[in-house]
């Protein structure tokens, strides 16, 4: 086994997985791969099947074709369940009971024990109102509770669907950090997201989806690609002709008076060596990262989220 190679099963696999709704075809030909201990980002516009997977893996809906496994079980099997946690759209609970008996109720039904409940609310950073009726909490409160309830079986793989939704930039702030945290050591969690910047601050590796299929699966790193150099020379028409010509420059272009060169980035200083040697002015060189949002356009056909 090499160095890249998980050392355990995917926690979470598909096969093929799809699911239509008549002529409607919301997934389609699946593969996806959720490794043990990692924050996966599940990737894609709003309306490109993320949900739907979610709830085919949560056994809330079956699939029209291909398979799956969680935890090495068939979705919504209670063997499996044991070991998951999940919060899939928007967190419900009774409105004039406080945080604490809301979960001590669902603790009860899960077959938790009562103890997990000041426990989970901890981990959210709720034990301060705990009493206070739900009705009475914020947007990020109630959906630190949705949190709170999916943690309450301490489970191996927590499945999070948009839980940032609707919040201010501070509740989003405060879900990430909290993603992050209960995401450390052995957990596995399983995000669902249709924005950028979370899925690049929070999750080790990401699978973009884009009309129900998978388009990509990989690293924030393998996501973007190689990125490229960006050179300001005179006279630059001639620079482009030359740069297309070195070694590992793949392409060139001429934007806003600056040539972008397809090029492994690490290789500027070299670049820069042949352009002067062949007697072009070189203002200016440096090296640039492909966005995750260029790379994201790229993926899905240049279809915001």
């Amino acid at each position: 086994m090499t160095e890249s190679e998980p050392r355990h099963p995917p926690l979470v696999e598909t096969s093929g997985l799809g699911k239509s709704y008549g002529s409607i075809t919301a997934v389609q030909d699946l593969n996806l791969s959720v490794r043990r201990g990692e924050v996966y980002g599940f990737l894609g516009p709003n309306g490109a099947g993320k949900t739907t997977t979610l709830r085919m893996l949560l056994g809330l809906i079956r699939p029209s074709s291909g398979t799956a496994t969680v935890l090495g079980e068939t979705p919504g099997s209670p063997q499996g369940l044991q070991g998951v946690g999940a919060l899939v759209e928007s967190p419900a609970f009774y409105p004039y009971l406080s945080g604490r008996d809301n979960l001590r109720v669902m603790a009860r039904y899960c077959g938790a024990q009562i103890p997990r409940v000041d426990e989970a609310l901890g981990q959210v950073e709720l034990s301060g109102r705990a009493n206070d009726k739900f009705k009475k909490y914020s947007l990020g409160m109630k959906q630190r509770l949705g949190v709170a309830a999916a943690l309450l079986k301490d489970p191996e793989l927590l499945i999070l669907d948009e839980p940032t939704n609707g919040l201010d930039p501070k509740g989003m702030a405060g879900m990430r950090a909290l993603i992050r945290r209960i995401g450390r050591g052995e957990r596995t969690v399983l995000l669902s997201s249709h924005l950028l910047g979370e899925v690049e601050q929070v999750c080790n590796r990401v699978g973009v989806i884009h009309r129900g299929e998978l388009v990509m699966e990989g690293t924030v790193n393998e996501l973007r690609g190689g990125g490229g150099i960006l050179v300001k020379a005179e006279p630059l028409e001639k620079a482009k002709e030359i740069a297309v010509g070195l070694d590992g420059v793949e392409g060139a272009q001429i934007t806003d008076g600056m040539l972008m060169l397809e090029a492994d980035p690490s290789r500027a200083a070299e670049v820069n060596a042949w352009l002067v040697e062949a007697g072009l002015r070189v203002s200016e060189l440096r090296p640039v990262e492909r966005s995750l949002e260029d790379a994201f356009l790229e993926l899905t056909g240049g279809e915001t989220v």
